[in-house]
Order: structure tokens, then C-alpha cells, then sequence
């Protein structure tokens, strides 16, 4: 095996026979570099050991460098974990073979010269205390050889002529999942290129909820009880299905991607915090969509600062609830039947002790009057993109809930409660990511095929292609991160780590694939009628919701750190 740096291409083909040894060799010094990161950051922001939420703050840049690092380390294994996988199933072609290496040729070169968090935010590992001596820990021959040779114009010119001829196949390259999981991708699949992509863009432009068919249809195709217990009227799979569903609805629109999150959130609720009279009576009913639900947290002024929400609870003499406030954010507020409803019952807390959580029921509403149940008003936030089910402001004046809609009988457990269903939120949030960047890549490939400059079409243009190929390269390491995530939480096993890496990263190749995307469509892809218009602004969001870039960084580094 050759580590001089030879280059490992030939006529951008791979050497089959060195390339899964060499990106597997590469583990090791990365993860020395990641280790040698957390002790310089924690030194940083310890305090008479523990970590110090004002050093934390303080040095927020290096402690966010830190859960990006985490995070391109956790791909590099993933993305050779699913190598091997095909590897030991004869699956791993040529495609598989360009998209490993070329991941491993950037990764780490980023790695070693600096991640772009965001287009103007670059961490480098000095910013995290490493001096050349710890840097040096990368300069190994196999981290050189892929640095060097892996992702070169050849491999990524390769790759796209292959992507090209293999245009029939639903995602560039085997994804490594079990066959059930690509027949349910297969349904889900052909669901959104007859049902939503047709349709999707005018929804957007005319700002239009998603017609009541298109859910009516995904509940008899069982999207909404997906994870739900069998015993409780759904269908008991994965969460790993769950992600697959989501990616390939997202694909065709973000805003039916993001129809069932809403019930996954509120039966993850219900699930872990109800009594079991609150799961026999709710569940059943959220599965079938008999009953759609909405998540109602956010507080003006308020942001990812839960804990200081200002909206109450007041307990009457007949044991039922009174709720007082401001909400906004609520997605999909106006056609639902049921709010999953953070309130302070304790007026004398200030911070996420006093708060409840409430199945606070409401009569769906209608175009000319989106709110009529009594104590409750709202109003549309118009918005860039993610359309379909719309944003809306809520009041709450002496709105009542009954005693019995309190989650799980105990006043002082919702943000609690609200914690545990974060994991399955984020892995959902990232898989929408996925699925948005897949169709930034489909409609930029297709443009870049159909559309002719200088005598050829722009597909033939090198930094074109390169476009392509990248986005292809970085939604299977967004993927891959992703089904680990699930894999983990269908083990049972904490993976509040995995999900906000596979969330972080998701959004940022989801906005990265549509800003490309529309690069290639050049002037075109500022016009409207473009397609690619849509799915910028609808990429936009993924970077804010279910924790914002920073937030997840926060927590992502918080959890290393501890």
C-alpha cells in the first residue's frame, strides 16, 4: 500500500484495492486531534472542574469550533462504516468508491485548514488551543495521500458522468439500508413525484396550505402512526423508516415532509410523559390523523430561551386550566384539533421548573375564521419559505384546558417532558435537510444537463460538475450521519450527540446544495418561476428550526464537555 501521496486516481477511477484501508487509517489521527481539542477547550472553560457557563460564553467560538469538529470526525467514522457495510455486501461500486474518498479527501483537508461553520465563520483548530505539534498528529502518510489525491477534479468529473448515466437510480449511490427500508423509500418515492413535486411550486407562490387530500392520503398510507405503537393504533417501526419517510416527502416539498413532525413530536409526548389513559385516548386518534396536532412553545422575546416563558396556567375550582399569553411560531396552528402547549403553572418560578405541559384542545378552523374557539385568536407571520402549512402568532386569554389534558397528571414536568422528545426531533430535522439538499441536487443536475452556453451544456463545465459532484458527496455524508442517529435511538441508546450533529450538518449541506444549485441556474434561479427559488428559501429555515446553528453547536459542545 502506497502513502507518499501518490495520486489515487486513474482517469478518475479509484485504486479499489488501498482505498477502504487508507480512509480507515485516517480515523485514528483525527480522533487524536478531536481528543487533544476537548482537553485545550475544556481548560478553557473549566472552573474548579466543572464547566463554567460564563467561560463557556465566553469562549463560545472555540467551544462551537469544538461540537464542528465532533461532528466531521463522527461523519468520517459513519461515512467508513457504511463503506465497509457495502463492502461486505459486493455493493460497493464505483460510485460508492468516489463518494468515499472524495468525502475523506475534503473532510479532512477542512479539518486540518479550517470548517466553514457558515459562509463567514471558520474555525481552525488554533482557535481551539492547538498548537503545531498537536496539528501535526494529522500529517500522517494516509491523511496525506487523501488530502492530497482523493478529491481531485478527476474523481469529481468521474462521479458526475456516472451520475449522469445512472439518472433512473432514486439516490446517488447505495445508502447501506436494509431492503425494507428502500421499498418503503421506493413508495414514498414515487408518492412525491406524482402527488407533490407536480404541484409543490405553485403551492409556494400562491403561499396555499397543502390540500387536505394530500394528508387524507398520507394517512392511509400510514405516515402519521408511523412509530407509534402498534398497541396504540400504529404501526410500531423504526425511526430509522421515520427518516426515510421524511427525506423523501421533503424532497418533494418541505412542507409535506414536515406534516407528520407535528404528530411525531406530539405522540413522543404523550408516549414518554402521559398517563396511560392520555396514550389509549390520544394515540389511536393522532395515528389515524383523525385529530392533526401543533406544537405550541415559542414566546415572542423568548427564542431558544425556554426556560423564561411568560405564558400561564391557572388552576380553577373545578380542577381545569386557564391559560393566559403569547405564543408564535406555531406551525400549522389554524387547521388543527390539538395543541401540545408549554405553560408556567407555577407563578412564582422563573425559569423551566414551573412548566407544564398541555393537550390543549381547539376546533380547526377555516379560511375566513382560522380560530374560532373561544380564548384564542391568531393571526399569519408571512414568510420566505416552508409555506405549506403556514407560521402563525397566537393569543391566549382565559383560554380553557381541562384538568385531564395536563401530560402526565403532574403540574412542573413539561420542559422536562419537552427535553425527551428533542432526540427524535432533530433526527426528523435533519432527514428533512437531506431531502431538501437531494432536490437542490435534482433540479440543478437536470438544469445543468438541459441548459446550453458556449456550444455545450453547462454540466460540461468543470466547476459545474464540481458543484455536483460535492452535493452529491456531502448529502450521503448528511445521510449517513443521520441513519446512525436513528439506528441509535431505535437501540435505545442516548443519541442526543448524534442527532444534533446530524441536524447541524444537515442544514448546512441543505443550504449549501440549494445555494449551489441556484448558482447553476444563474440568472434563472433568482426568477420565481423557478423551482430552485423555492428550495433556497425553503433551506433557509433548517439552519433556525428545532434549535438554531448555534443553539445545537451549544448543546453539541456542552455534552463533549461534560
Amino acid at each position: 500500500m502506497a502513502h507518499d501521496g501518490q495520486d489515487l486516481t486513474l482517469s478518475g477511477s479509484p485504486v479499489l484495492a488501498d482505498l477502504l484501508q487508507l480512509t480507515k487509517a485516517a480515523i485514528a489521527p483525527v480522533e487524536q486531534v478531536l481528543d487533544t481539542a476537548k482537553a485545550r477547550v475544556r481548560a478553557m472553560v473549566e472552573v474548579d472542574g466543572r464547566v463554567s457557563g460564563a467561560k463557556l460564553e465566553e469562549n463560545q467560538t472555540a467551544a462551537h469550533g469544538l461540537a464542528w469538529v465532533a461532528t466531521y470526525v463522527e461523519s468520517l467514522r459513519q461515512m467508513q462504516n457504511w463503506a465497509e457495510r457495502l463492502e461486505g455486501n459486493g455493493q460497493f461500486g464505483e460510485v460508492e468508491q468516489l463518494i468515499l474518498q472524495i468525502a475523506f479527501g475534503e473532510y479532512l483537508w477542512q479539518l486540518y485548514g479550517g470548517i466553514a461553520m457558515n459562509q463567514g465563520e471558520v474555525i481552525r483548530l488554533q482557535d481551539l488551543g492547538l498548537d503545531q505539534d498537536d496539528q501535526r498528529a494529522l500529517l500522517v502518510p494516509e491523511v496525506m495521500t487523501l488530502t492530497q489525491s482523493a478529491n481531485s477534479p478527476a474523481a469529481r468529473a468521474r462521479l458526475v458522468e456516472l451520475m449522469q448515466e445512472r439518472k433512473a437510480e432514486i439516490t446517488v449511490g447505495k445508502t447501506g439500508l436494509e431492503d425494507e427500508l428502500e421499498m418503503i423509500r421506493e413508495q414514498f418515492r414515487r408518492f412525491a413525484l406524482d402527488k407533490v413535486e407536480p404541484f409543490a411550486h405553485e403551492w409556494h407562490l400562491k403561499d396555499e396550505l397543502i390540500p387536505m387530500e394530500i394528508i387524507e392520503e398520507l394517512a392511509e398510507m400510514g405516515v402519521f402512526g408511523l412509530t407509534i405503537p402498534e398497541e396504540y393504533g400504529g404501526f410500531g417501526l423504526s425511526k430509522a423508516s421515520m427518516v426515510v419517510v421524511s427525506e423523501e416527502l421533503s424532497r418533494g416539498y418541505i412542507g409535506v415532509g414536515s406534516l407528520g413532525t407535528r404528530s411525531e413530536i406530539a405522540a413522543e409526548l404523550i408516549l414518554a410523559g402521559g398517563t396511560e389513559e392520555q396514550k389509549e385516548s390520544w394515540l389511536p386518534r393522532i395515528a389515524s390523523a383523525e385529530i392533526l396536532p401543533t406544537a405550541v412553545f415559542t414566546e415572542p422575546n423568548t427564542g431558544s430561551d425556554l426556560g423564561s416563558l411568560r405564558t400561564r396556567a391557572v388552576k380553577d375550582e373545578n380542577g381545569d386550566y386557564k391559560i393566559t399569553g403569547n405564543k408564535t411560531w406555531i406551525t400549522h396552528a389554524a387547521r388543527t384539533h390539538v395543541m401540545t402547549l408549554l405553560a408556567r403553572t407555577d407563578p412564582d418560578t422563573t425559569d423551566y421548573r414551573g412548566l407544564s405541559m398541555f393537550l390543549a384542545e381547539k376546533t380547526p378552523g377555516t379560511d375566513e375564521n382560522p380560530f374560532p374557539t373561544e380564548g384564542m385568536t391568531g393571526g399569519e407571520i408571512e414568510v420566505l419559505g416552508y409555506r405549506g402549512m403556514k407560521e402563525y402568532e397566537l393569543g391566549f386569554d382565559n383560554f380553557h384546558v381541562k384538568g385531564e389534558n395536563l401530560l402526565g397528571g403532574e403540574e412542573g414536568k413539561g420542559f422536562k417532558q419537552l427535553m425527551q422528545t428533542f432526540e427524535s426531533a432533530r433526527i426528523q430535522t435533519a432527514a428533512r435537510a437531506v431531502g431538501v439538499a437531494q432536490a437542490a441536487l435534482d433540479v440543478g443536475m437536470q438544469y445543468a444537463e438541459d441548459r446550453k452556453q458556449f456550444g455545450k451544456s453547462l454540466i460540461n463545465f468543470p466547476r459545474v460538475a464540481g458543484k455536483l459532484a460535492m452535493m452529491a458527496v456531502e448529502i450521503m455524508v448528511a445521510r449517513q450521519l443521520t441513519y446512525f442517529s436513528a439506528w441509535e435511538k431505535d437501540h435505545d441508546r442516548r443519541c442526543d450527540l448524534e442527532a444534533g450533529m446530524a441536524k447541524l450538518l444537515g442544514a448546512r449541506v441543505a443550504w449549501a446544495a440549494a445555494d449551489n444549485a441556484l448558482q447553476i441556474h444563474g440568472g434563472n434561479g433568482f426568477a420565481l418561476e423557478y423551482k430552485i427559488s423555492r428550495i433556497l428559501c425553503d433551506a433557509r429555515i433548517l439552519n433556525i428550526f428545532e434549535g438554531a446553528a448555534e443553539i445545537q453547536a451549544q448543546v453539541i459542545a456542552r455534552r463533549l464537555l461534560g
